[in-house]
């Protein structure tokens, strides 16, 4: 029997950080080991994560080899300088009348000073103990995962020092390419030294991953050997897809079964939901007046749904919607385990996505749409046209995609899915999802390391 060859991935969001961002390699290093590759994680002993997910440590294999040194970061001085900048640590930041004079100056900061990011701190320490580790460890292949993207400075700094050594860069999210660079309120030198960082991981890392379609075709206009592995969903996690509504009997407090004017689905509620992080720049504010307009032309509909939030909604949109005659349709969750998360998506009707609207973010693929995919949900999303999520969608026939300006399609959508629901019908879609599986996408990972 071969040796197993050895892959070090170097990330910095590891169990137990929650979130999509801890998902992708933590997925890989479950599957790896059965097609002969052994994966040894590098990540930062004493984080600063914007969402922490206990349970996701569970899920980490036995086996696993994690290698630990510090990283200084600093997130918790810009925390006691203003409250809002926690919202950076995950990408976040107000936006136009939302943002105040300290908002701004912090958004100038952390653009101008702290390149590409505020885990810069780690990159040279990191170059200085895995050059040795490399080679004293004999490791195949190295895997550097952003964001953050100074991790891939990581593999730009120890490609350098070791010119043999084969070096995937894994972009889980663009750089200057995602939406939110332009308010990052950059100088021109600014500007100029994060693209030249950027094409410099381009052109030195002998294989570069993109998460979406159009994300791997704009890599390669920039000097990038791109190529495409989506995120996925696990099978194992989603052992209930296809459940039939009706064995999900939902409870009152006292334990009595609700009655439901569904008699097919035994449900009490018409259930929106949006599972995840939900800032200012994804707000689909025409979703919410669609449906604070069918609440106000349907009584029966304004009785019947359900518009729940799981994760973490912007305080500013939450507000708004709270002050609409949706107020009393909304239920509030909060931040939840992922395996929590997973059976609030298994318990709704249809599922919303969003994404940044405009068109240079069309190759976003947010991780959460494969586990929506795997719930047999239909999907509501928004995001720019002809994005690859809507590809995705129309592939599988698994929802709807529009844009931030559409109005009439979205009332049309939501209202007759309602009435199947209201009549009893199964509004389930059946796609054929297999090829998104995460046994199935580290199969296709595993033919470029071997090809490396």
């Amino acid at each position: 029997m071969e040796k197993s060859k050895k892959v070090l991935i170097v990330t910095y969001y590891w169990p137990p950080a929650g979130g999509p961002g801890v998902q992708r390699w933590l997925k890989f290093a479950k599957y790896l080991p059965e097609f002969d590759w052994k994966p040894i994680i590098y990540t930062p002993e004493n984080p600063s994560y914007p969402l922490v997910d206990e349970t996701l440590t569970k899920e980490v294999p036995e086996n696993l080899k994690i290698i630990k040194t510090n990283i200084w970061e600093p997130y918790q001085l810009a925390e006691k300088f203003s409250k809002s900048n926690k919202k950076f640590k995950g990408g976040q930041f107000d936006v136009g009348k939302n943002q105040s004079f300290m908002s701004k100056l912090s958004i100038f900061i952390r653009g101008n000073f702290f390149i590409p990011d505020a885990r810069k701190f780690w990159v040279r320490p990191s170059i200085q103990f895995l050059k040795q580790y490399l080679k004293e460890n004999n490791i195949d292949v190295l895997v550097t995962t952003g964001p953050p993207h100074s991790l891939h400075l990581i593999g730009l700094g120890l490609k350098k020092e070791l010119p043999n050594l084969k070096w995937i860069a894994d972009f889980r999210d663009p750089w200057t390419e995602i939406s939110y660079y332009k308010h990052l309120k950059l100088t021109s030198g600014s500007d100029r030294k994060h693209r030249q960082l950027e094409k410099s991981v381009f052109e030195n890392a002998d294989l570069t991953l993109a998460t979406s379609y159009t994300d791997a075709e704009n890599f390669k206009k920039n000097g990038a050997n791109a190529f495409c592995i989506t995120n996925g969903f696990d099978e194992s996690e989603n052992s209930r897809v296809g459940e039939l509504e009706s064995e999900r009997i939902r409870k009152s407090e006292g334990n009595e079964t609700l009655k439901s004017p569904n008699p097919k689905t035994l449900k009490t509620k018409f259930t929106l939901s949006y599972v995840g992080v939900l800032e200012q720049l994804r707000n689909p504010e025409n979703l919410w007046k669609a449906l604070e307009n069918l609440c106000k032309t349907n009584s029966y509909f304004a009785n019947d749904l359900e518009l729940k939030f799981v994760g973490r909604v912007d305080d500013k949109i939450l507000n708004e919607i709270e002050s609409s005659v949706l107020k009393n349709n909304i239920k509030n969750l909060g931040y939840l385990s992922h395996n929590d998360s997973v059976n609030e998506m298994q318990n709704s009707d249809l599922l919303l996505i969003t994404n940044f609207p405009n068109e240079s973010s069309k190759g976003i693929i947010p991780g959460k749409l494969f586990e929506y995919l795997a719930t047999g949900k239909q999907i509501i999303s928004f995001g720019p046209k002809d994005a690859d999520v809507e590809t995705i969608l129309n592939k599988t026939k698994a929802g709807k995609h529009f844009d931030y300006q559409s109005n009439l399609g979205i009332l049309e959508f939501i209202s007759s899915l309602y009435e199947d629901w209201k009549s009893g019908k199964s509004i389930q879609n059946e796609a054929n999802i297999n090829e998104f599986s995460r046994k199935e996408l580290t199969k296709k990972l595993v033919e470029l390391l071997d090809e490396i």
